[in-house]
């Protein structure tokens, strides 16, 4: 029998959830050796040399806010915030200064984060946080006022705590394609974190969006079937899926997945609604961290998104989630050959 992922409702222990957030599997190896500097943009080999500098410092005590602290007590460096266009490799970076710096660290992307903040509460996020060397957060995102409150609030009480912070920030949505720059902007957001942060500039080739390339043609509903036959195949309508995630919090969507080596999807639609939409971004998102195949009848990935949504404040995120469920879509296809 398939796997139901609708069926699944997971409990996740919270040393499950912090001990997840790393960088994902495409990031796990890579290295400031890794790292490949164009000699035409000096800015990226000086990058790599600040950031050395910084996980150098991680294992200096940072001195915390309070009655013991002497006016003008240097603290050490407190955040570095990387900065740059499309394709000049910020992730990769802030990955090799995960794997650089000592332990206890943390690596999340900014709606890991808020889901794990949604998960634990506020309160205790800040105490299980507040023992790490270092808190990585990438793709910080400055469309979201309402999250973007919640973290740098979050972030301030850890840095108060002596946590270090490293950040990436993605693009507005009304400069998507522009491969702007957005210091001015993030140290806005984080307010009163401003001060810690050190903006690292990282120049490079700026790649233009392009469009997305043709997606995989849907199956026919009786070869998904029979492919969801086999061992560690999940099965699911697509309606009764999206209705699913809507009662699992999404800091669980990983785990949603656990045994599972191959997703296939019954029918899938056009979404119009927000929220729904916004679940199946994630669920994509931990499909990818896996490198899940897919396999899927019903309209083709491309087709998911409404015309409104991709127009919208979030696109960014839905033509993320169109190019990853693509690429499975793709290996998913490559099980037929």
């Amino acid at each position: 029998m398939p796997i139901r992922l609708a069926e699944r409702n997971p409990r996740v222990p919270k040393d499950r959830l912090l001990a997840e957030l790393v960088p994902p599997p495409r990031f796990a190896d890579v290295s400031f050796e890794s790292y490949r500097p164009d000699p035409a943009q000096p800015s990226q080999g000086e990058a790599v040399e600040v950031l050395r500098d910084f996980a150098g410092h991680l294992n200096r005590p940072v001195r915390k806010k309070g009655l013991f602290r002497k006016a003008g007590e240097p603290s050490g460096p407190g955040g570095v915030y990387l900065d740059g266009g499309y394709g000049v490799g910020k992730t990769h970076l802030l990955a090799s200064l995960f794997h650089a710096a000592p332990g206890p660290k943390l690596f999340a992307t900014f709606v890991e984060l808020t889901h794990l903040v949604g998960a634990l509460g506020f309160h205790d996020a800040v105490a299980a946080l507040s023992s790490y060397q270092l808190v990585c957060v990438d793709e910080f995102e400055l469309d979201d006022p309402g999250d973007t409150v919640l973290v740098s609030t979050l972030l301030r009480n850890l840095r108060d705590e002596g946590v270090r912070l490293a950040a990436t920030s993605n693009t507005l949505p009304g400069k998507l394609g522009e491969g702007r720059f957005a210091t001015a902007d993030f140290m806005r957001e984080i307010q009163g974190l401003a001060a810690s942060f050190e903006s690292v500039r990282i120049d490079g080739e700026d790649y233009r969006h392009r469009g997305l390339p043709k997606a995989p043609d849907a199956w026919p509903l009786d070869e998904v079937r029979e492919r969801a036959g086999k061992p560690g195949a999940s099965l699911d309508h697509f309606v009764d899926l999206t209705r699913h995630l809507a009662d699992v919090h999404p800091s669980k969507y990983g785990a949603l997945l656990d045994g599972v080596e191959v997703v296939c999807l019954e029918d899938v639609r056009t979404v119009e609604d927000q929220a729904v939409a916004l679940r199946l971004v994630v669920l994509a998102d931990r499909m990818y961290d896996r490198d899940l195949p897919v396999v899927a009848s019903g309209v083709t990935f491309d087709e998911m998104f409404a015309a409104p949504l991709l127009e919208g404040g979030y696109r960014k995120k839905y033509f993320r989630a169109i190019s990853r469920l693509d690429a499975l879509a793709r290996e998913g296809a490559g099980l037929s050959e």
